[in-house]
């Protein structure tokens, strides 16, 4: 049986110091900002023994601030002092290295048994605290304290919601491209942790998260029936969402999580219908004789982005669900397809096929301000981490031999800048990247 694993009881809550807050932002709105230098001091620990836990939170913490592209963490060799938590810091030798931040913490155990991390973020120009927090866990869960505190430190600095203590869905594929095994698969947004949730007997696609995450929605071949089922990722019970009459498939979550949107095959047409999951009610959105899938809902669940060829080639459209009005958006020169809504509705992304090359790109839900982020031979399925800051999306390289060809999960900040892979085990591509809410 499947089960997801959790954080048993996460307690996060401010010390209040009664201290000032310094005006210490990052400017993340530009492209090509300088990295602000974050130093990370060596946890203070009581016991010996929770020596490595305390190295693997301070590794977490540097790492997913460093991947952001707008954090230098400063080398351990050049810091000048060592500060516990009841002193204060030197900073004007802090400064002298040129560190702007200052990270101080310290793991202990509660009476339970479960571990203690309080940390302190100092203004070393301003030589202020401006953030203090305590969080608790059980040991199983020392990675997890490390990404909750790295969002921390990262929505102090920049003011946008952190996107670390997250996960990815992907389809795992393995083997080669004749004999492909696709499986549906889990991980960190770091890629720790990468465990499967579904058999190799299946074939799987198209997986997205509930808004509370504790189900998938995903498309099954079970039995050669293609059709949209449900993951329940604290049981591991699945189940088909209803019966349609006809092949189903891309589906995606409503923001409240009440209803699911999808494409459905009726006598040879494609059309976006919405199911009622809790009333067992299906409504077709569409209608006509083109292709319309890829349906993403707008954060407040009034509005639905789609692709459709019903214009004479693939754009991207909008339906108002209010008045079931349908305006389209794109006009650019080439195809649109898989929209995506950020989680704050102030962006649709794409994915743009023009010239024989694909790009990943964003642009207003009115179709205008359009940016390419990215482009290759083959890439796909963005997908936002919330805040709505990066994308994840995969791209696939162009084989000679058409056999060994492997996709890569990739992330890219909304600017076009900070690219980077995330590293999956050998011999594992990924394609098809959702990224998750912040976990409960």
């Amino acid at each position: 049986m499947l089960k997801r694993i959790v954080l048993m009881a996460v307690f996060v809550f401010a010390v209040g110091l009664g201290m000032a807050h310094a005006e210490l932002k990052v400017d993340i709105i530009a492209g090509n900002v300088e990295p602000i230098s974050v130093a990370v001091q060596k946890f203070e620990t009581v016991d010996k023994a929770m020596a490595k836990d305390a190295a693997t939170i301070r590794t977490v913490v540097e790492e997913d601030l460093k991947r952001t592209g707008i954090f230098h963490i400063v080398n351990h060799n050049a810091f000048p002092e060592y500060v516990k938590m009841d002193a204060m810091p030197a900073f004007k030798s802090w400064a002298a290295i040129k560190a702007r931040v200052l990270v101080q913490s310290k793991l202990t155990k509660t009476k339970d048994g479960k571990y203690q991390l309080d940390f302190f973020v100092w203004d070393v120009n301003g030589q202020e605290q401006i953030e203090a927090q305590s969080l608790a866990a059980s040991k199983q869960s020392v990675r997890r304290l490390g990404h909750i505190m790295a969002d921390a430190i990262y929505e102090r600095l920049t003011g946008e919601v952190g996107y670390f203590d997250t996960q990815i869905v992907f389809i795992a594929e393995s083997g080669p491209i004749d004999r492909r095994v696709k499986r549906m698969a889990i991980m960190d947004q770091d890629g720790y942790g990468m465990r499967y949730l579904s058999d190799a007997k299946t074939f799987v696609m198209s997986p997205h998260f509930s808004p509370n995450m504790q189900s998938i929605v995903f498309l099954s071949y079970y039995d050669d029936d293609p059709m949209v089922w449900i993951l329940d990722l604290n049981t591991g019970a699945q189940r088909r969402l209803g019966q349609f009459g006809g092949m189903n498939f891309a589906p995606r979550f409503s923001p409240d999580g009440t209803r699911v949107a999808l494409s459905l095959v009726k006598n040879g047409i494609t059309h976006i219908y919405e199911y009622d999951i809790e009333n067992n009610y299906l409504k077709q959105l569409t209608t006509g004789d083109s292709i319309n899938t890829s349906p993403s809902y707008s954060p407040d669940g009034r509005k639905i982005a789609f692709n459709s060829d019903r214009g004479g080639s693939q754009q991207i459209y909008v339906m108002d669900l209010d008045n079931w009005s349908i305006k389209r958006i794109t006009y650019g020169a080439g195809r649109y397809a898989t929209p995506a809504w950020s989680p704050d509705g102030q962006f649709i992304a794409f994915t743009k096929i023009a010239d024989d090359t694909f790009y990943v790109g964003v642009m207003s839900p009115d179709g205008k301000n359009e940016k390419i982020l990215a482009g290759g031979w083959f890439m796909e399925a963005p997908s936002w981490a919330p805040g709505s800051r990066r994308l994840v999306y995969y791209e696939t390289e162009r084989a000679e031999d058409d056999i060994e060809r492997v996709s890569h999960i990739r992330s890219v900040d909304i600017t076009g800048q900070n690219i980077y892979d995330i590293e999956l085990p050998d011999g594992i591509s990924g394609t098809e990247p959702t990224w998750s809410p912040r976990l409960p």
